[in-house]
This record gives C-alpha cells, structure tokens and sequence, in this order.
C-alpha cells in the first residue's frame, strides 16, 4: 500500500506541470488587425508582420489567430470595424494611418493598440508623448510632415528651374494639416509656390488635375493617405498624361510616379511584431517608448522620368535605394 501510494503521489506531482505546460501551449492569442485599405494594397506589410511574429515564434492557428477587418478606403467604416474587433475581444489592435488609429482609439481605452505606421502620434492626440505613450498605444511613427516636405525638396533637385507645385490632400485625413504647413514652410524656403488641391473621392482625380494644369503647375506632390495609396496607379496614370512629374512614397513610385520617398513601410510592420511580443508578454502599451522610423527609402522611376522628358541629376540617381527602369 505504501509503495501504490508513492507511485501515485509522484504520478501525480509529475503530471501537474506537464498539464500547466500543456495549457500554456494550447492558449492562442487573438491579433486584431484593423485596415483602412484593401487586403491587396496591404498584402506586402502584413506579411512583413507575420514574419516578425513567426521569428518570434508565432504561429498562426498553433499560438496565434489573426481577425482582419478592412475598410477598403472607406474610412467611415473604421469605427464600425473597430467595435467589432474590440467585441471579439482581442488581445491586441494592429493598425496604421492616422484615421484607423483614431478608430481604434476610440474603440476601446483597454485593449492594447499597437501602430505600424502614423505620422505623427502626439500632434494627433493619440499619445501624451512619445517616450512615455501612456494609455493602450504605442507602436511607431514615420512623421510625415518632415517626409512631404523631403518629397518637395527632391523635385526641385531633380527640376531646378520648378517654380510651381501642385499638392494633393485629403481634407478628411487629419495628418493632412500638419503636412501641408510643413510643405508650405519648405516651398517657401525654395521659392517655390505651393498650390494644394483637396481630393475627397476618387472620382474627382481627373478633374483635380485639370485644374493643377491650369494653373500651370510644373510637378505635384501625392500625399500618403489611404485613398491615395488605393488609387496609386491611377494618380500616376493621370499625372504622366498631363505631363506633370509627381512625387509620393515609395509605393506611388512603384505604382508609376516618377519620385517616392518615404519610411521603409516593410520594416516598420516587421518591428510591430515585437510590440505584440512585449503586450503578449505583459508589458503595458503606456510604457513601451513609440519608435521613431529610421530608414527611409529613395525609389526613382527612371521609366516615368523618360516619357515625361525628366532627366535625372546624377548626384540624386546615386542616392537612390532603387531604380525602376
């Protein structure tokens, strides 16, 4: 009898942290990704994401399950989306652009919101500052007032003699202001004039640009926003026919527009997967530092600049990241 009971006693005592080990292995972690544009425009920055998860051991469906909720360039669906994500309680938001986060925000002052990318957190009253966040976000920021004001800079590289500049803004973005002011502020230091168009719906590009030749702008700037972002072949398409060189991100390059330059977008969603880390781990989002983007990107169109009769300075073509030919 004492040796049964032993025998049991240490079956028992055995089998009691292999069943905790057991739990802690089962439980999944519920990722809430909420996007304010298209799986497809997205595609590229998640996948940037889910391979930071995986390089730190998440798998999804074994200790992860990721919600998507898209706008598809809606924004008045963000809130809608983002109470839904919130209802499916959660363990973190996964979100980017200054109006989806905002969504978020007011979603929910509990669950952890992590930016992959937003302008600029602070001047948008997301976070009280950025070493200390505070609440339930944290995340990183590219600051683009500072980036449109580089896109602006580069044109008048690539065109010395340009002396008018189109930009379009989505009045319903609220990082738009803060950007304009910041372009504003660097054409007047280039002695250039800055003529902004409003662009709500992308049914008004056609027009927009008609009245940008009009004025006989010589270049135009693109915002990153996301009905811009959606509609990227499009702008490029419309400004190579008006014969207007343009400048935007590096995607807008991509997509047809002769200049981006940006934050490096791929790497800022990859560093998101160490902000869910942390969260999952415990740490609280109001005391994770937001990160400031470190490594913008340069894309020259090459094949653009040639059917608009730019050519290409060389001291600017051996700073760019990338050539599109």
């Amino acid at each position: 009898m004492r040796r049964k009971l032993l025998i049991a006693l240490g079956a028992g005592a055995l089998s009691a942290p292999f069943a905790s080990l057991a739990q802690q292995q089962t439980k999944v972690a519920r990722i809430g990704f909420l996007g304010a544009e298209t799986p497809s425009d997205t595609a590229t920055r998640v996948e940037a994401m889910r391979s930071g998860l995986r390089d730190l051991g998440y798998v999804e469906v074994r200790n992860i399950v990721i919600e998507f909720r898209w706008a598809e360039g809606k924004y008045d669906r963000l809130r809608d989306l983002a109470a839904e994500l919130v209802g499916l309680k959660v363990d973190v938001i996964v979100t980017d652009g200054a109006k989806a986060v905002l969504a978020a925000k007011q979603a929910t002052t509990t669950v952890p919101i992590v930016i992959g990318n937003v302008s600029d957190p602070v001047a948008l009253g997301l976070v009280s500052s950025l070493a200390r966040p505070g609440g339930n976000i944290t995340g990183s920021a590219s600051f683009g007032p500072e980036t449109v004001a580089k896109r602006l800079e580069l044109l008048r590289q690539f065109m010395p003699h340009l002396r008018r500049v189109g930009a379009l803004l989505n009045p319903g973005n609220p990082s738009s202001a803060p950007k304009l002011e910041a372009m504003q502020t660097a054409a007047k230091s280039l002695k250039v004039e800055l003529y902004p168009a409003e662009v709500r719906a992308s049914s008004e590009f056609d027009g927009v640009f008609a009245s940008l030749a009009a004025k006989r702008v010589e270049a135009v700037i693109v915002d990153t926003d996301t009905l811009f972002v959606a509609n990227g072949n499009a702008i490029a398409v419309i400004a190579t026919k008006t014969r207007l060189p343009s400048a935007g991100s590096a995607e807008y390059a991509e997509a047809g527009g002769m200049l981006g330059y940006g934050p490096n977008l791929l790497e800022l969603f990859r560093r998101a997967a160490y902000f869910i880390d942390r969260i999952l781990k415990g740490a609280r989002p109001g005391d994770l530092p937001i990160e400031r983007a470190s490594r913008f990107e340069l894309v020259i169109n090459v094949k653009t600049a040639k059917a608009l009769g730019v050519t290409i300075p060389k001291a600017v073509l051996v700073r760019a990241d990338r050539l599109i030919e």
